[in-house]
This record gives C-alpha cells, sequence and structure tokens, in this order.
C-alpha cells in the first residue's frame, strides 16, 4: 500500500525520512519531473528501486545532494573546471557525471566507475536530503520507457503499490528532464539536452561536445 502525504509537511519529511533509513523508497516532487528515492548507502534499498521501476540492471541511478561540497562524498577526481561550473548551474536541472567515489556502492552505479550527481533547486529534494543526512539515489519516478510523471497522481498511477510513500507537492514546474554534462572526459560531453539549452551551457564550459547519438 503507497501513501501519499502533503510536501509541505514537517511530519511527511519525517515519515519519508523514517521510510528511507529503513530501506525504504519515497517518491517526491523535483524542480523537473517527480523522481522516487532509495538510501543510496543502502544496496538492498538500491535493489529496490531497480525493480520497483523495472529498470535494466546496467543503467546506472542518479545520486541527489544538497550542497557542492558534498560532491566530494560521491566522486573522486574533480576537476578544477567543474566547481565554477557548478556553482553557476546548481542548484537546477543539471546532471553531472564524474569518476565514481570508492565509498558510493557500486549498486549505485551498475557497477560503473562514474556517478551522475544532481543538485536540484527544490525545497522538498533539499529537505529530504539534508533528513537523511546522506546522499540519495533519485531517478525519475515511472516505469522504465513511461513517460516521466509530473503529479503525484500520474506516479501513484505508474508506482503505486511498489513504493512507500509518495510526498505530494502539487505539478512540478516543468516536465523536461535535467540536462547530463559528463565531465569524467575530456573534452567535456552533453549526453541529454534537457531544461538547459547546449548554448547556455557552453557559455561556461566552451568546449562542450554533443555526444553522438
Amino acid at each position: 500500500m503507497t501513501q501519499i502525504l502533503p510536501a509541505n509537511s514537517k511530519k511527511s519529511i519525517r515519515a519519508a525520512r523514517h521510510l528511507l533509513l529503513e530501506g525504504e523508497l519515497v517518491a517526491f516532487p523535483t524542480d523537473t519531473v517527480y523522481g522516487v528515492a532509495a538510501n543510496a548507502f543502502e544496496r538492498y534499498a538500491v535493489r529496490q528501486l531497480f525493480e520497483a521501476k523495472q529498470r535494466p540492471a546496467d543503467k546506472a541511478l542518479p545520486v541527489f545532494i544538497t550542497q557542492i561540497d558534498d560532491l566530494n562524498q560521491v566522486a573522486r577526481n574533480i576537476p578544477n573546471r567543474a566547481w565554477p561550473f557548478l556553482q553557476h548551474f546548481w542548484p537546477g536541472a543539471l546532471t553531472v557525471i564524474f569518476h565514481k567515489s570508492p565509498n558510493l556502492p557500486a549498486d549505485v552505479t551498475a557497477g560503473q566507475d562514474t556517478v551522475a550527481v544532481r543538485l536540484p533547486d527544490h525545497p522538498v529534494c533539499h529537505q529530504l536530503v539534508v533528513a537523511v543526512g546522506h546522499p540519495l539515489a533519485v531517478t525519475s519516478a515511472n516505469l522504465s520507457g513511461q513517460p516521466a510523471p509530473t503529479t503525484a497522481e500520474q506516479v501513484a498511477a505508474q508506482l503505486g503499490g511498489c513504493i512507500a510513500l509518495i510526498l505530494d507537492g502539487g505539478p512540478t514546474p516543468t516536465p523536461h528532464p535535467s540536462s547530463i554534462v559528463d565531465l569524467s572526459v575530456s573534452p567535456p560531453r552533453l549526453l541529454r539536452e534537457g531544461d538547459i539549452a547546449l548554448a547556455q551551457l557552453r557559455k561556461h564550459l566552451p568546449d562542450l561536445e554533443r555526444a553522438v547519438p
């Protein structure tokens, strides 16, 4: 049974924190679409997230943090040029790929040596990650291959019964996903053009290349 609670309640945030620390899955609004999260350092929860979404086992999960300094918890070999780039676009609809920290379980990254990291610009995300106390593995709250949800009702229609809780924060501000930039390679590559356009990103990363499909 999936519970739905208002996202703007401290009681709801406490309930979500408790569930995440117990290894359960929680969905909530972000600054792009609704996401579903697992405790990034709890392998069982991460496996449950793959199963709930019917996500291919070789498709890594992004990680949410609450401040730029937290990047060191999940990534390593961060290039110096990354910091001013991130300071401009974070918090916001930008996911950036770095080399993975050995502290992050391989389950999150599907065994890959890189990790996708985002610092979303949404108060519910911020409150939740702060409350849990460490990064969360988060992906769109839909079945793999299906449209990404922008309301709690759409989340329930796809994942109801497979997750413990949905925090209802109303419609998300945009239906567009985050843009994805790979900074683990040189020159950097744009893997997905989402809410932030290539032209905007190139103002701060001039050698950014669009990945070949």
